[in-house]
């Protein structure tokens, strides 16, 4: 039996979560899913030149994972950048570090059981919104307002 995934710490929500490749729409091209503990693990690598033994600490993570996260992220996008795919962020076990979020901007909906990930839409309370993946009701983890970090709704 396999031991249960410890969630990844992440400091950082991307503006965007859809990449189509601009010669194509949106509509019938095949997707690669790129996970938010992913998107994290080649943020702090490859943009913010982070060695691996750094990256894992600030995850919350071992070194050995990191390598895999980073691994399977560098093979996402490889294969969406050659194969014409577009790449969907979204979703991962991960948690927050909202210390490290303070500056994110925007309001997100998120799954408290599997780490799925919305935009809140606006006029909608997250905890009437369903999880697609599991089912579980959504939670305002995120709501930024000055700067300043709220809780959940």
């Amino acid at each position: 039996m396999t031991r249960p995934r410890f969630r990844r710490r992440i400091g950082w929500l991307p503006r965007l979560d859809y990449f189509v490749p601009a010669s194509q729409s949106s509509d019938g091209v095949e997707e690669v899913i790129l996970t938010l503990d992913e998107l994290e693990a080649i943020r702090l690598a490859d943009f913010e030149g982070l060695y691996q033994e750094e990256a894992s600490q600030r995850m919350n993570i071992s070194r050995q994972t990191f390598g895999r996260i980073i691994d399977s992220a560098h093979r996402k996008i490889a294969d969406a950048i050659v194969n014409g795919k577009a790449i969907r962020i979204e979703g991962g076990p991960v948690e927050f570090d909202e210390k490290a979020l303070e500056n994110a901007i925007g309001d997100y909906c998120v799954c408290p059981n599997c780490g799925f990930i919305k935009k809140h839409e606006r006029g909608v309370p997250c905890r009437f919104e369903i999880c697609p993946k599991c089912g579980t009701h959504l939670t305002r983890k995120i709501s930024l307002n000055n700067n300043k970090m709220k809780g959940g709704e």
